[in-house]
């Protein structure tokens, strides 16, 4: 197997949220050696909930994981001076500081573009460093609204069950993350014009990265429909309730609808010439789902994903955690890598979420234990 694509390439982060952390693991996923730049007491996201056994942050853990650290205080000239040295070894820098406290620690565009005229230099922040809301903080739950898909949720099979339940947000950091794999992309197109134009400084805004996911809503208005979280779904399929566990189906293009009505049996309602249309089919959802969430109701989970997917129709079972690292289409495509985390022992955790030419790209290792603070430069 080649060596990863990024081999040889050195990656510094200093992170305290989780957006600037899953891009430096992103790259270090594809080869780059990353160093974590923390404080004497480590970066916050080491005390982020939930904890595995032994203490360790699992969020933490994650990005972390395959990376390096060394610690640096920047409130001191020898640590400001540690911290340039490390950044003059480097290709690539991810940092979340917020703005108002950058130029104390040395950390401002302007001097970091001094001292390293080729150091690509990717601020990560909620709302970025140019505007009327750079200087806004903003914790997941707040990027996930300001960037409308809050307004959106709990939608589908949830609101339906849980309808008096307010508001809510994606599971864990979703909206960080899009923030993440932004300043990933937005390193490599710097990196790749290095060559040409030198060292750049890329601004990222995990708002305006989050905002990409709403795409789908906006597609919808071209059906007429306005989402709300009330109303929001596939218009039909969704998740399903099965008899012993619940399936997600989701039916785009003609082919997979005539898979679908096969799979059905072929039922006296699905014989509606109007249904031969998408947008009809679009707009007669909620009808669409009473017939087939009735079917589904009776049927073992096993046995629509067997069928449906031999007739060519999108769907899958519902995985719990459990489910998902040890079934083995995760095992054989390599999704997961043993890596040892202080205190708690090996643990199988994603690799990555994407192959390199064909071939899962496995974890170095586990998350770097706090060191001690860099010695002077």
């Amino acid at each position: 197997m080649p060596p990863p694509p990024l081999t040889g390439l050195g990656v510094a982060v200093r992170a305290e949220g989780v957006a600037a952390a899953y891009a430096g693991r992103m790259l270090g996923t594809l080869g780059a050696e990353v160093l974590w730049i923390e404080p004497p007491d480590g970066s916050p996201l080491r005390r982020e909930p939930p904890f595995l056994p032994g203490g360790t942050s699992a969020i933490f853990a994650y990005c972390a994981a395959g990376a390096r650290s060394r610690c640096c205080d920047l409130s001191r000239e020898d640590g400001r001076r540690a911290a340039t040295a490390l950044l003059a070894q480097s290709d690539i820098f991810l940092d979340d500081t917020p703005l108002a406290d950058r130029a104390a620690l040395g950390l401002d565009e302007a001097t970091i573009a001094a001292r390293h005229p080729d150091l690509i230099h990717v601020s990560v922040l909620p709302f970025g460093a140019a505007g009327p809301k750079a200087g806004w903080k903003g914790a997941d739950i707040i990027v996930q609204h300001a960037a409308g898909e809050g307004y959106l949720l709990p939608n589908g099979l949830s609101v339906e069950l849980f309808p008096d339940r307010p508001p809510v947000k994606i599971h864990g950091h979703f909206g960080e993350m899009q923030g993440g794999i932004a300043a990933a992309l937005g390193a490599l197109a710097a990196l790749r014009a290095r060559g040409q134009v030198g060292g750049q400084y890329v601004d990222i805004s995990s708002q305006d990265a989050m905002l990409a996911v709403g795409a789908f809503a906006i597609q919808r208005l071209g059906d007429g429909s306005v989402e709300h979280r009330v109303e929001r779904s596939f218009r039909y399929g969704g998740v399903l309730a099965c008899a012993d566990g619940y399936v997600e189906l989701l039916t785009l293009e003609q082919r997979q609808w005539d898979g679908l009505v096969a799979l059905l049996g072929h039922p006296a309602w699905a014989q509606d010439r109007a249904l031969a249309d998408g947008l009809e089919r679009s707009r007669r959802g909620p009808e669409l789902n009473r017939h087939i969430r009735a079917w589904a109701r009776v049927r073992k989970v096993a046995d629509i994903v067997r069928e449906g997917q031999a007739a060519g129709v999108p769907l899958a079972r519902y995985y719990t955690p459990g489910d998902v690292v040890g079934d083995p289409h995760e095992r054989a495509r390599g999704l997961f890598s043993k890596v040892d985390v202080a205190g708690a022992g090996p643990l199988a955790m994603l690799a990555s979420p994407f192959h390199f030419d064909g071939a899962a790209l496995p974890l170095r290792a586990g998350p770097p234990v706090l060191p001690a603070e860099a010695p002077v430069a």
